[in-house]
């Protein structure tokens, strides 16, 4: 619910009725009148501190009219068309006044517009005294007008209307649910709410800025930090590289670099991993090899090659079936007769039997 500010303008007085407005239900709650002194010189002894709008209606006597045919409807277009129609009967042109409009009626293929304006001089001298009495009103307005809109006439237009302060109480509040004119425009437009709002959205974008400031300043903050956790992982990795291979100068990527040694270790994994040479001359040790001389013995992961010499073909068949007992795959790869008359041979094993 708002508090609403109606003031009615009348020839030798004005009256302020308060309403409170809550949705299209506007309830009068206080009334209260004041003499006018002249158009514009009255005092206004009531509180206004919780009122959240003000609306005034002045006297159709203030007010001047014109009605005008025009080929079209539509408002903005009668508003940029009105000024032009003005000039040629109001003394001082157009811009001597603040018009608004009202279609009233319809002739053919033309519409009837009402065009009412008021000096800008009396409306000034009537806004100054408001504001002096802390009133800025929405939208200055005419209640006799929109009486006689209600049933409309050009005779009737320029006939003093008269009427109880009752109907003008209910006129009141139609105009503050729908206003009839408002000649609250131009130079005399009413701004406070839209400064208000330049305000509001001013005091937003500094909040805007401010979170921006203090967000921009965490994720400096978070930046600064992670570089330090960085840098010291860095060193720590460092440290344990150098650790790892003391003998090392040359460090430039230490991740790169332990990852080539890995690679190293795992080319030479054959090296180190599932090769059992004593074992192998543990099993050699057994065999009862006569004749048989090895010049040379090789170990893999996979495979043994046997080189050797032997007083005949027949003692190298001989181990070889020896060798089967210990060896899946035993094959005499090589054998050829010596300078010496004995006999070279190569014998390869694979397949080590449980």
């Amino acid at each position: 619910m708002s508090r609403v500010l109606f003031i009615d303008f009348k020839e030798k007085e004005l009256t302020a009725h308060i309403f409170h407005v809550r949705g299209n239900i506007c309830e009068m709650k206080e009334t209260r009148s004041f003499p006018i002194s002249g158009r514009h010189d009255f005092s206004f002894e009531m509180e206004t501190g919780q009122i959240e709008s003000a609306y005034v209606s002045l006297p159709a006597a203030w007010f001047n009219f014109r009605v005008i045919e025009l080929p079209f409807s539509d408002k903005d277009k009668i508003r940029e068309t009105l000024p032009f129609e003005l000039d040629g009967v109001i003394l001082g042109g157009s811009n001597a006044v603040i018009f608004d409009d009202v279609i009233v009626g319809k002739s053919g293929n033309a519409v009837q517009v009402l065009a009412v304006y008021i000096e800008k001089n009396l409306l000034k001298k009537v806004l100054d005294a408001l504001h002096s009495n802390g009133i800025d009103p929405v939208q200055v307005t005419c209640l006799e007008l929109r009486k006689k809109l209600a049933d409309f006439t050009l005779p009737e237009l320029l006939t003093p209307v008269l009427f109880e302060e009752k109907e003008r109480i209910a006129l009141a509040g139609e105009e503050i649910k729908k206003p009839t004119i408002n000649v609250r425009r131009g130079d005399f437009a009413y701004t406070r709410d839209i400064e208000r709002t330049r305000k509001s959205l001013r005091v937003t974008a500094a909040l805007l800025v401010f979170i921006a400031v203090v967000f921009s300043a965490d994720v400096l903050l978070k930046m600064v930090s992670l570089r330090q956790e960085s840098a010291a992982i860095k060193n720590e990795i460092r440290k344990q590289y150098m650790e790892l291979f003391p003998g090392e100068k040359n460090i430039v990527n230490e991740l790169y670099q332990l990852k080539s040694h890995l690679k190293e270790l795992q080319e030479k994994e054959d090296v180190f991993i599932g090769i059992d040479t004593l074992g192998l001359l543990l099993n050699l040790s057994q065999f009862e090899r006569e004749g048989v001389v090895f010049n040379e013995i090789m170990e893999d992961k996979n495979a043994i090659t046997l080189k050797g010499e032997a007083a005949s073909l027949g003692l190298i068949q001989q181990f070889k079936q020896k060798l089967d007992s210990l060896y899946g795959d035993v094959t005499i790869a090589d054998s050829k007769s010596s300078a010496r008359g004995s006999m070279i041979f190569t014998i390869t094993a694979k397949g080590k039997k449980g």
